[in-house]
This record gives structure tokens, C-alpha cells and sequence, in this order.
């Protein structure tokens, strides 16, 4: 018998079975060319063809493929074939076309990523899993890679393929269950998802790519093929000035934003990457701020959750635009002299069919046991932070907002959830760790690791804990044995302190520990002062509407306490509207009430925001030391009776100093007398009730003078006016008023 005619080549009946039913586990094994005796046999699976012909590339015919099996099943045998190029031309009785067959490639990922992968070491994995624009054994078209080991199955699909899970069954990887395939002829922008055969024979709903770059947009879920290799910047000057470790001795004052309610189109719409570098970062830069700190922009389904809830961890949300659009967002923030904080939600992850929950059929990406795989607050699944893969999908995906889009920082979203594994939990609903106790310690190893793996890479990067408990050494170094983040929001200093001033003046007299108590812990982290959005929805109210008495007092009270925050010791962050005075609490579904700038008292808001912020900068003892106690003195702590706080800020030796003093009742008070450091000059700097931000105008007449009178522990003194409902700075100016 010969070559040609020989049975062996031939597919069994089983074999073409599993292909046409989609069941074939290893279709690369059946599909594209393989040897045989005396030639090859090439065999494709092309629905809708009534002829399928092999063709080399300069046109001649190889083979004819017999159809094997009505829904389109090819095999024929080239008898003087090895191995070679070749594309497929297809015909039916309406139309004919041709197509490069994916089965004839061999695979793009080697040994080196299967190994790294499974040992959580593969730090730049993003470019080797998810969809990837490149040239393949001299062909273009599309790389794709999953991970699902539980798979028994898995295709890529869109509108290529029909969305038809049989044309493009994908090539398991047995070593570290990742899948793969090489798609020919695709291109940028093309839609897809994953169709997976679950370890019982289920065919799950349909996966968007856990690494995708893009997807569509919400109500749609597919992900969308995006380059990010290419990406175009300008900031080099600025990464090279500002990527420096050491950030707790500078200047931090964070505009926290919400990219989709900052504002919106006059149709009501969301404005784009591009808009919002036109308006948003002009506008942050203009008032003094540092950096812009965004919540989530990582791909997410529902608006309500402000993207605390990601399915797209590596794409851009597409409500605002692509990829390219977020990285020229990013390098404008970078051009107007703006660092850009992600808020990184890496605790949990909603329990969407298109997601990554079950994404195999298993507990993939979540912790298979309820009580450390489901939070109950919030309806989500956790994270399996035990699991080596896990862990390595969510370090590389830090790695990956830094170093693909230039971002400055993260801000950890609700660290105290993972390290407690009875974080809102009833006993009974949670189980001990291996020592018996409460700790998540896988949760803590993880969070070691990504401070660990970020500062390795990006020294200076901005690594910034929400954490709301008292766990030991969040902001110490991991070899010290702390987590290891740069900076810890300080929610003790944001909780008293708002309480306090949401009180009446006349009852703050009983409640002034809650402006002093900060101080017994404050150099205990480094530490972020927080009036995030978390304090502007619920039911609390915005900062002004919070504030007690009239319209003249709420303005007051807000410009003081901005002042009393400026002053004291610890970076900054205020979500967007409170600078100007938005009266009503955050609404996620419009944009902020900017019509209130017409009217002059939240102008005034808005300017002593920006003067606090520039001042913030430009002097040293406001910022140099914010994380050491030895930049901070008290004056005058015990005052309850007229609520009256004041302390002195210090940088290195040879910076002025500054007196920070606060009047949080409506009587003026003077003479007040504070002591001093140093006879001589001092320099009112701020006044929150200058006449210019909307206040009474009483003040020191540009300064006052101390004396060698010992008051309060110091050597020198002076007496001042304190405005009602004021903050006042002074800072040390020895060559004279005059200088």
C-alpha cells in the first residue's frame, strides 16, 4: 500500500469526534501538520468549507484535504511534504477565502515561563500571558496564554472565529497549566474571551483575559487585543527628579480623584484620558498638590463600586479610553510636575461570571476554603495568597503599573482585610492559622514580598498601606520586620479629628484629646493624613456640610481645620471637592458642584487649599521631618478651656522653624501668649481668616515679636492675635520684618 493511501496518517473516528464536539484536550496533537510515512498529513477544521486545499506560499497546491466530517472537519496528505510554511484555501458554493493555519505554528513559550511561573517568580509576566501583537515563525497575528490547570479545555474566541470554541482550541502547557495558541492574521483591537471546558466536562460561561490590556466597555465584558510595548513618553527628566528614595523627607499633598465623577460631558458622559489631562491634572498642579492619587482605574464592572471591585487588573478601564490614552494621562501628570498613585485593590475581586472567580472550574485565584476565600462584607472572593501563581499575578501586576505606565505609587486598598482572617467575621465563620492565632500569614508574606519586589525594583516608589489597625511595623522596613510599605494612613488622626470638629465650639472644651491624642502615636509610622472619600459618602456628609453653625462658621471651621491638618505631622491627601467646599456628599454618578466657585466663600476655600499646599512646600519645617519626632515640639497641649492648640514644626538644623497655632471656637483671643524657641521676628505666613479666603481679616499685621520672656518650656515668647475659628502660622525670619 502506499504512502498516500497508507491508513496510519488517517484520524480515528474518536479523534475527529472530539474535535468537531470540541473535546480534544491536546489538539494540537490531531490539527496542523504532522509526519508520516512518506510525506505529511495536514489536517484543519474549517466550518462552512465544502473544499479545503493546502497551498505553499508562492500559491502551488500541496494537498487536497478531504472533508472528513460534515461540520468541517479537513485531513489530506502531502506525499512530498516536510514540514514548511503553508496557508489553507477554502471554498463553499457562495465564496471562497484563504486563512494561515494556528495549528502549524509551534508554541511561543518555553520551559523558562512555565518554570517561573509556578515558582511565583515570574516578575515581568505580563508579557509572556494575556494577548500579544507579535511575529511568530515569520508570521503576524496574535499570541494568547492562560493560565487555567483544571482545564480540560480551552479556546480563545471572537468575532475571528465566530466565537466558535472549536476553531481555536489552545495547546496546554502540562508543566504549569498554562494554555496557548498563536492566532495568525490578528491584529490590535480585535475582541475576545476564553471558552473553558471545566475539570468535570462543564463548559463554563465565557472568561475575559485575566492579563488582557483592554476591554471593551461596561455593559460589555469581552477583553479587547492592546498594545502597551510601544507606548510613547516624555517624562524622563521628571522619573529621573522625583523616583529618588527617601520621599518621607519630602513634600506629599495627595489630590485623591475620582476619574469618572470629577467631571462629566454636558450630556452627562465620562470624559476621556485625553480631557481629563486638559482639565483635572492643570487644576491639581494649580493648587500645589504633589500628586494625584486615582481610584481604581483597573478594569471593573459596576460603576457603584468605584473599581474597588476589578475583573481587568492589567487594562485601563475603557470607560475613559485605551491604554495609550492613560499613558498620556499619565506623562502629562508627569509634565506638569505630578506624580500619579494608583489605588491598587488587590484584597478581593467580585464574584462575576466573567471573571476571575472559578475561572477553571476551581478556586483558581480565590482561596477554595469560605472562610479566607469569601468576604462577607462585601460579597467578593479573596485572593489565595498562599498560592504561588496568585501571588505572582498580583506582584507582577504591581510591577506592571509601574514600569508599563510610569505610575509613582500604589495605595494598598484595605490591607486590615487581608491580614486578618477574622476581619468581619462571627466566631465559628473563621478558622486560626497554624498557630493558633488571627493572623493571615500567608496575607502577611504576600504583602512582605510586594514591598519587597516593588522597592527592589523602584526604590522610590510610593507604597502606601490602608490599614486601620494597630498591627505592628506596616511602614517598617521588611528586613526589620515590619510589611515593608513607605506609608500608612493614619485613620485614628482622621476619626478624632473629624469627630472633633464636627462638634458645636461651645462642647470641644470636653473633647480636646481628640486633637492631641494623635500625637502619643504619630511617629510610630510613617504616616498618610487621610480625608478620603470614605469620610464624603454613607451618609457622612462632605467636609463643609459637616462642620457646625452658620455658612460663615462651617467656611471657617473648614479653612481652620485644613490649616490644623497642614500643619501638623504626616503627608496629606484630600478627595477632590473638598478643597472648594462641596456641600453635598460624593455622588459616583455625576460630577462635582463646581457652580459653587461663583460665590466668594468657596473661593476663599479653594485659595487657602492652594496657599496651604504651596507654603506646605516651600518651607522646609512643614515637611522635611513629617515622620520623625524630632520635628515636632508642642507649645501649648493643655489649653481645653478656650480650645487652643499650637506646636512648633522643625526640618534640619538652619531651616526656620514654624509655630502652628489653632483657635477652634469663635472668640478671638488677644493677647494669647506662646512660647518660643528663638527671640526675634516671626512671620505670619497663613492666616485662615485672612480677608482673602473669606475671613473676619483680624491677624498680626504681617507678624510678631518674640522676647527673651520664658513662657511654655521655651526661652523667648511673644503674644499674638488669634482669629476666631483660625489657624495661624509664624515662621522664624532673624534678619528682620524688613528682610
Amino acid at each position: 500500500m502506499s504512502a498516500a493511501s497508507a491508513p496510519d496518517w488517517r484520524l480515528s473516528d474518536g479523534d475527529v469526534a472530539a474535535i468537531v464536539e470540541g473535546r480534544c484536550s491536546d489538539p494540537f496533537a490531531v490539527l496542523g501538520p504532522h509526519e508520516a510515512q512518506g510525506g505529511l498529513a495536514i489536517r484543519a477544521f474549517a466550518p462552512g468549507a465544502e473544499r479545503l486545499e493546502a497551498r505553499a506560499p508562492d500559491g502551488s497546491a500541496l494537498a487536497a484535504l478531504q472533508l472528513r466530517h460534515p461540520l468541517g472537519l479537513f485531513e489530506g496528505f502531502a506525499p512530498r511534504g516536510r514540514r514548511a510554511p503553508y496557508r489553507l484555501h477554502a471554498a463553499n458554493a457562495a465564496a471562497e477565502w484563504s486563512f494561515d493555519d494556528p495549528y502549524r505554528f509551534g508554541p511561543v513559550l518555553g520551559p523558562l515561563d512555565d518554570h517561573l511561573l509556578v515558582e511565583g517568580q515570574h516578575r515581568r509576566l505580563w508579557e509572556r500571558l494575556g494577548a500579544h501583537v507579535l511575529k511568530h515563525e515569520g508570521a503576524a497575528g496574535v499570541h494568547f496564554a492562560v493560565w487555567a490547570p483544571h482545564a480540560q479545555r480551552v479556546s480563545v474566541v471572537g468575532d475571528f472565529n465566530q466565537w466558535d470554541g472549536r476553531r481555536s482550541q489552545m495547546r496546554k502547557r502540562i508543566d504549569s497549566g498554562v494554555w496557548e495558541i498563536f492566532v495568525p492574521e490578528l491584529g490590535e483591537g480585535c475582541c475576545y474571551k476564553y471558552e473553558i471546558i471545566g475539570p468535570k466536562g462543564e463548559l463554563l460561561p465565557l472568561k475575559a483575559d485575566p492579563f488582557g490590556a483592554s476591554a471593551e466597555l461596561r455593559p460589555a465584558t469581552a477583553s479587547r487585543v492592546a498594545r502597551v510595548d510601544d507606548l510613547a513618553w516624555t517624562d524622563a527628566a521628571y522619573l529621573e527628579a522625583h523616583r529618588a528614595p527617601g520621599a518621607w523627607s519630602r513634600p506629599i499633598s495627595i489630590y485623591e480623584a475620582h476619574l469618572g465623577s470629577w467631571r462629566r460631558t454636558p450630556d452627562g458622559g465620562f470624559l476621556s484620558y485625553d480631557q481629563l489631562a486638559e482639565s483635572l491634572i492643570p487644576y491639581a498642579a494649580g493648587l500645589g498638590f504633589t500628586h494625584l492619587e486615582l481610584m481604581p482605574v483597573a478594569e471593573h464592572p459596576l460603576d457603584a463600586s468605584w473599581g474597588y471591585q476589578p475583573v481587568g487588573l492589567y487594562a485601563p478601564t475603557r470607560r475613559f479610553g485605551d491604554p495609550d490614552g492613560f499613558a498620556r494621562f499619565v506623562d502629562a501628570a508627569h509634565r506638569a510636575g505630578l506624580g500619579v498613585i494608583l489605588d491598587w485593590p488587590a484584597a478581593h475581586f467580585p464574584t462575576d461570571a466573567h471573571g476571575l472567580y472559578r475561572f477553571d472550574g476551581t478556586p483558581l485565584y480565590e482561596d477554595a476554603d469560605a472562610r479566607r476565600g469569601f468576604h462577607p462584607d462585601w460579597n467578593t472572593a479573596i485572593f489565595d495568597f498562599g498560592r504561588r501563581e496568585v501571588m505572582n499575578f498580583l506582584l507582577a501586576n504591581a510591577l506592571y503599573w509601574l514600569e508599563v505606565f510610569h505610575v509613582d505609587g500604589l495605595r494598598v486598598d484595605a490591607v486590615a482585610s487581608m491580614l486578618y482572617l477574622d476581619y468581619s467575621r462571627r466566631p465559628g465563620e473563621w478558622a486560626p492559622n497554624v498557630r493558633g492565632g488571627r493572623e493571615n500569614l500567608e496575607a502577611e508574606a504576600f504583602l512582605k514580598a510586594l514591598n519587597t519586589v516593588v522597592h527592589g525594583a523602584h526604590p522610590g516608589a510610593l507604597m502606601i498601606a490602608e490599614e486601620s489597625t494597630t498591627w505592628p511595623g506596616v511602614s517598617r522596613p521588611v528586613d526589620e520586620g515590619g510589611l515593608g510599605f513607605g506609608f500608612k494612613w493614619n485613620m485614628g488622626w482622621m476619626n478624632d479629628t473629624l469627630a472633633y470638629v464636627s462638634k458645636d465650639p461651645v462642647y470641644r472644651r470636653h473633647h480636646h484629646r481628640q486633637l492631641t491624642f494623635g500625637l502619643v502615636y504619630a511617629f510610630s509610622e510613617n504616616f498618610v493624613l487621610p480625608l478620603s472619600h470614605d469620610e464624603v459618602v454613607h451618609g457622612k456628609g462632605s467636609i463643609l456640610a459637616r462642620m457646625p453653625g452658620d455658612d460663615w462658621r462651617k467656611f471657617a471651621n473648614a479653612r481652620a481645620y485644613y490649616g490644623f491638618m497642614w500643619g501638623y505631622p504626616g503627608k496629606k491627601l484630600m478627595f477632590m471637592g473638598q478643597e472648594f467646599g462641596q456641600r453635598a456628599e460624593w455622588n459616583f454618578n455625576q460630577g462635582l458642584d463646581w457652580e459653587l466657585l461663583q460665590h466668594a466663600s468657596h473661593q476663599g476655600l479653594q485659595r487657602a487649599v492652594g496657599d496651604l499646599n504651596r507654603l506646605y512646600r516651600e518651607t522646609p519645617a512643614l515637611h522635611a521631618r513629617d515622620c520623625e519626632a524630632e520635628g515636632f515640639r508642642w507649645i501649648v497641649v493643655d489649653d481645653e478651656a478656650q480650645s487652643v492648640v499650637a506646636w512648633l514644626r522643625f526640618g534640619a538644623p538652619g531651616d526656620p522653624p514654624v509655630a502652628v497655632v489653632c483657635n477652634f471656637t469663635p472668640e478671638p483671643r488677644s493677647p494669647y501668649r506662646i512660647g518660643l524657641p528663638h527671640a526675634g521676628w516671626w512671620r505670619e505666613v497663613f492666616n485662615s481668616d485672612a480677608g482673602v479666603y473669606g475671613g473676619s481679616g483680624l491677624g498680626n499685621l504681617g507678624g510678631t515679636h518674640a522676647h527673651e520672656t520664658p513662657s511654655h518650656g521655651y526661652p523667648a515668647s511673644a503674644e499674638i492675635v488669634l482669629p476666631p475659628l483660625a489657624t495661624v502660622y509664624f515662621r522664624y525670619e532673624p534678619d528682620g520684618p524688613n528682610a
